[in-house]
């Protein structure tokens, strides 16, 4: 045998010992075909085990985080641009030939530029955090959770999902309102108002959803918390008595062993 092959089957030896140990540590898997492993991109390590752990708790706040950063980037880009749109095509009479009050084209460029900034502040803060959630998504492994900084930033996404579905969408409805006027109220003060009479019940139904909404998921996740108590309260309750049963045991052992 010449020096070249006992070296190769050295290193074979060597490195099907450390995706031994790898695959043991649920880092890597060397059969790929065989059976799905963590980081064989297919999907996340669903195991008893890790069901219970706070590690899976923290992976279903990342793609939780994940998902509310994919819809506030993809809203936030739309509104905003179609917002720029409307401000660049709208059409304005000279001031001695509009009958438009100046008070409605300041709430016009104070909206507009309202609207524009939320959204870009929600696109701006899912820009920088989406990719590093992302990157640790795409692994699928449970055990890299803590490399997210969903937790650390939590209170930054929730800010981009307010601002592109609750403030940056009340925005834009008074922003359809208000370029009506601007753009209808010299053609027809009817046509003005109807739009802002049409607004209002919209906007209450708006509101009324988002509130109910909230509330919904703040009632489902108080129940989903209680229920996690009570099982914990059962895990509790369980393991004292075994316990409790263990040390009979032992002290029904030691008495035999006196007598």
């Amino acid at each position: 045998m010449s020096v070249w092959s006992v070296s190769s089957v050295g290193n074979n030896y060597r490195y099907v010992h450390s995706a031994g140990r790898a695959n043991q540590s649920g880092t890597w898997c060397p059969k790929l075909k065989k059976h799905k492993c963590v980081m064989s991109a297919e999907t996340p390590l669903q195991s008893g085990d890790v069901l219970h752990t706070p590690a899976y708790l923290s992976w279903r706040k990342l793609q939780l985080s994940r998902a509310k950063l994919k819809a506030s980037s993809k809203t936030s880009a739309l509104l905003s641009g179609f917002a720029m749109v409307a401000m660049v095509e709208v059409q304005l009479n000279p001031p001695d030939a509009t009958a438009v009050p100046t008070e409605m084209l300041v709430a016009f460029t104070v909206c507009t530029t309202l609207l524009v900034a939320v959204h870009m502040l929600a696109l701006m803060i899912s820009t920088c955090i989406l990719p590093n959630i992302e990157a640790v998504g795409n692994l699928h492994s449970v055990s890299l959770v803590h490399e997210s900084p969903h937790e650390r930033l939590h209170w930054y996404i929730e800010i981009a999902w307010a601002f592109s579905t609750l403030l940056g969408l009340i925005l834009f409805l008074v922003e359809i309102a208000i370029l009506c006027w601007v753009k209808f109220y010299d053609l027809s003060a009817t046509a003005a108002w109807s739009a802002c009479v049409v607004l209002i019940p919209v906007m209450i139904v708006f509101l009324a959803f988002a509130i109910h909404f909230y509330m919904s998921l703040a009632t489902h996740k108080y129940e989903v918390t209680v229920t996690g108590i009570k099982e914990l309260e059962m895990l509790k309750e369980q393991i004292e008595m075994e316990n409790e049963a263990r040390m009979n045991n032992l002290s029904l052992s030691d008495q035999g062993r006196i007598v």
